[in-house]
Formats: structure tokens, sequence, C-alpha cells
């Protein structure tokens, strides 16, 4: 069992998984999942939305 301290960030707890665990593959899974929850956020309140939408 892997011990993580109390005050380790999130990121580098799935960082530490990932490396433990062999499991790179992950990664741009999560990457992805990342940036496409980032536009939904910035394309429902901003002027940006327009451009975003375009994309698509």
């Amino acid at each position: 069992m892997i011990i993580m301290s109390q005050n380790k960030s999130f990121l580098l707890e799935l960082w530490d998984f990932l490396k433990t665990r062999k499991k790179y593959w992950l990664a741009p899974i999560i990457i992805m999942l990342i940036l496409t929850g980032i536009m939904i956020i910035i394309g429902q309140s901003t002027a940006a939305s327009s451009f975003i939408y375009a994309l698509f």
C-alpha cells in the first residue's frame, strides 16, 4: 500500500498513481477531459463562446 502525505495536491497524487501503476495511457484521456471541461466552462459565459462553437 502506498502512503501519501496529507499535503500533496490532487494532481501530484494522480501522477503518482499513474507512475506507480504504469498507467501512462490514462494521461491523454485525463488531459482531454480537463481541456473539454475548461472549454465548456469558458463557452458558457464569455464572449469567446462564439469562437469556441466555431471549432466544433
